[in-house]
C-alpha cells in the first residue's frame, strides 16, 4: 500500500476547539453580563432622591400645565408644519429643475442645494433675524412664525430635493414615453404621471423629513420669541431657570417623544411596505 492510500485510508482526527457558533453564543452572553454589570454599578452608585428631585418632580412639572400644551406644543407644531409645507414645495420645484434640459436651471437648483445642505441650520436662523440689517425696513409676514417657516422651509428644501430627483428617477422612463407617445404634453405628464408616482414612493424618507424637522423647530429660539411664541426646548428651558429646576427640561423631552416615535414607526412601516411590494 502506498503512502497515499494509508493517509487516505487514516480516518481524519476530530477537530479541536469551539464552533464559530458557540463562540458567538459565549461572545454574546459575556456581552450581556457585561452590560447587567454596568447597569447594577450605576444603581449602586446613583443618588436616587437626588434624581427624583432634580429630573422626576411632579410639583414642579404640573406648574407648566396646561401651557406646555395649549402653548408649547401647538407652536412647535405650527413651525413644523408650516415649514415642511414650505420645504415640500421648493424641494419638488428644485428637483424638477435639478432635472430641467435648462442648464441655468440645472445651476441654481445645484447651487442651492449645496449651499443649504452645507450650512448649519443655526447659521441660517441667525441670518434670517438678520434680515432688517441688510434689507432696512424688511420684515418677514408672520413675524416669528413667518421666520421659523421660512428657515425650517429653507432647510428642508435643500434635502427633500434630492429626495425628490431619487422619486423622479426610480419612476420608469417608459411611463414618460408612453404619456408622450399619446400626445401628451411634457409638463402635463410630468404633472398627472410622473411626480404622483415619485412622491408615493418618497413617502418613507419624506416622513424621515418631518421628524428631524419637528426637531429643528427648537432652532426657532435663536429668532427671539415671547412667551406666546415659545416651542418645547424654549419652554422647558424657562421652566427649569425659573424653578431652579430641570424637570421640565425632562418633560419638554418626552412631549418630543410622544411626536418622533410614532413618526418614525409610521415611517419605518412604510418603508417595510414598499420593500414588500418589490
Amino acid at each position: 500500500m502506498s503512502e497515499q492510500q494509508a493517509a487516505a485510508s487514516t480516518p481524519a482526527e476530530p477537530r479541536k476547539g469551539l464552533s464559530p457558533r458557540k463562540k458567538q453564543r459565549i461572545s454574546r452572553g459575556v456581552q450581556y453580563v457585561l452590560l447587567v454589570v454596568i447597569l447594577v454599578v450605576l444603581a449602586a452608585l446613583a443618588d436616587w432622591g437626588a434624581i427624583r428631585q432634580s429630573f422626576f418632580n411632579l410639583d414642579v412639572a404640573s406648574k407648566g400645565l396646561p401651557t406646555l400644551f395649549t402653548v408649547a406644543l401647538k407652536n412647535t407644531v405650527i413651525y413644523t408644519v408650516t415649514g415642511y409645507i414650505g420645504g415640500f414645495v421648493v424641494g419638488l420645484l428644485l428637483a424638477l429643475m435639478r432635472q430641467s434640459s435648462v442648464a441655468p436651471y440645472r445651476w441654481l437648483s445645484t447651487i442651492y442645494i449645496e449651499i443649504f445642505r452645507g450650512l448649519p441650520a443655526l447659521v441660517i436662523f441667525l441670518m434670517i433675524g438678520s434680515l432688517p440689517l441688510a434689507f432696512p425696513g424688511f420684515h418677514v409676514p408672520g413675524e416669528v412664525y413667518g421666520q421659523a417657516a421660512l428657515g425650517l422651509g429653507l432647510v428642508s428644501a435643500a434635502y427633500m430635493a434630492e429626495t425628490f430627483r431619487a422619486g423622479l428617477q426610480a419612476v420608469p422612463k417608459g411611463q414618460m414615453e408612453a404619456a408622450r407617445s399619446l400626445g401628451m404634453p411634457h409638463m402635463r405628464a410630468m404633472v398627472s404621471i410622473i411626480i404622483p408616482q415619485a412622491i408615493r414612493i418618497v413617502i418613507p424618507p419624506l416622513t424621515n423629513e418631518l421628524v428631524l424637522l419637528f426637531k429643528d423647530s427648537s432652532l426657532v429660539l435663536f429668532l427671539g420669541v415671547t412667551a406666546a411664541q415659545v416651542e418645547l426646548a424654549k419652554f422647558g428651558n424657562d421652566q427649569s431657570s425659573t424653578f431652579a429646576n430641570p424637570t421640565p427640561i425632562l418633560v419638554s423631552g418626552l412631549t418630543y417623544l410622544l411626536i418622533t416615535i410614532p413618526l418614525g414607526y409610521v415611517a419605518r412601516r412604510l418603508e417595510a411596505r414598499q420593500g414588500a411590494g418589490r
